[in-house]
């Protein structure tokens, strides 16, 4: 039975006449992974931050294993981050002058141990076995945030907090660290992460949206949720294909179940616009649309060409298979097929980060 790692009460948080956070209150189990989502300035790292015990709340609580973390001295502060918290940054914060394991070592450091085989293995569990004592010019930078992800997990806490951790990396670097954060996941590790990123934010457990400092509308999304998100998205992408203008009542039209519901939600969630009458992708939206469309077309492929599957029946299986197609196995998928440019319909697949013609 899963405990309480976590409990936001009230949350506060005022910079000036600025109010950063506002009254946000909420609870994470252990073992969960949390993508903390909203748009920029909407309180997403000030919440890590005082999580972390890097600032202080204005008011209300945040309590991490019943611990709350408003009430330490800087001696208890210190030595709750080395035990119970593991940052991850999108800055790497590495120390430039000293090699990778003296890096890890140093979070040792302020646990008041150091054990350099310890670190050594922290770092070639994240593939950096070669690159021990090159110092952080010498790393790529996705081998930079490798060594910052081996220092976080050194003193084995009991939360991850990651704090944009792919957002200055490529494509593949980025795959190679959203690996490692399913690997501690599946290991039973608490994961609490900023992202804008909606195919990361699918990755978690559950998605916890800011907005202007509060819980925005629909914080808490299910899964039947964002299936309905999903179709409705995949919609106004096909009438973007097909030419047509994705008016209201088109969309109300278009099979979606309560569709002017789902429209609203989208709408406060930032991934889509609604102007004049019509309907809009934003850049969010549209790029979880593409996905979205790629991964049906893609199982619809695969299921026709691989299994031999009749083009109603695959159509009916891929709808299924969009929702819960990994980014990792999507590639695979792609690879697989020979990074097919159609579905069996004839229809465009968008290009993914495997395909050589991206």
């Amino acid at each position: 039975m899963m405990t309480a790692m976590v409990q936001i009460e009230n949350l506060r948080k005022e910079f000036g006449n600025v109010r950063a956070l506002d009254g946000v209150t909420f609870s994470v189990e252990a073992g969960e992974w949390i993508a903390i989502m909203g748009p920029s300035g909407s309180g997403k790292t000030t919440l890590i931050n005082i999580l972390g015990g890097l600032d202080t709340p204005t008011s209300g609580h945040a309590l991490v294993s019943g611990t709350d973390v408003a009430r330490l001295d800087e001696t208890g502060l210190t030595r709750f981050r080395a035990e119970k918290i593991g940052f991850v940054f999108q800055q790497f914060h590495l120390v430039p002058y000293l090699s990778a394991v003296e890096n890890v070592m140093l979070a040792q450091y302020f646990h008041s141990t150091t054990d350099e085989k310890d670190a050594r293995a922290a770092l070639e569990r994240v593939g950096l076995g070669d690159r021990l004592n090159h110092v952080p010019a010498q790393l790529s930078g996705g081998e930079q945030q490798r060594v910052a992800v081996a220092r976080a997990l050194i003193n084995h806490p009991k939360l991850i907090l990651a704090d944009e951790p792919t957002g200055n990396l490529d494509e593949a670097n980025e795959e190679i660290i959203l690996g490692l954060f399913r690997e501690l996941h599946a290991e039973g590790h608490t994961v609490l992460m900023v992202t804008h990123a909606a195919s990361i934010g699918q990755m978690a457990d559950r998605r916890i949206r800011l907005a202007h400092g509060k819980l925005a509308p629909d914080a808490e999304v299910s899964v039947e949720d964002e299936v309905q998100f999903d179709h409705l998205l995949e919609q106004v992408w096909i009438f973007g294909e097909e030419g047509l203008t994705p008016e209201l009542d088109r969309v109300r039209r278009s099979g979606v179940q309560d569709s002017a519901a789902i429209i609203a939600r989208l709408k406060d969630l930032g991934l889509l616009d609604v102007r004049h009458n019509e309907v809009s992708l934003t850049a969010l939206g549209e790029n979880r649309a593409r996905d979205i469309v790629r991964r049906r077309r893609l199982a619809e492929r695969l299921l026709t060409d691989t299994f031999s599957v009749a083009e109603r029946e695959a159509d009916s299986h891929a709808c299924k298979f969009e929702h819960i197609i990994s980014p990792e196995l999507d590639q695979r998928i792609c690879t697989f097929l020979g990074h097919p440019k159609t579905c069996p319909h004839g229809n465009p697949i968008p290009p993914g980060r495997c395909c050589p013609s991206r």
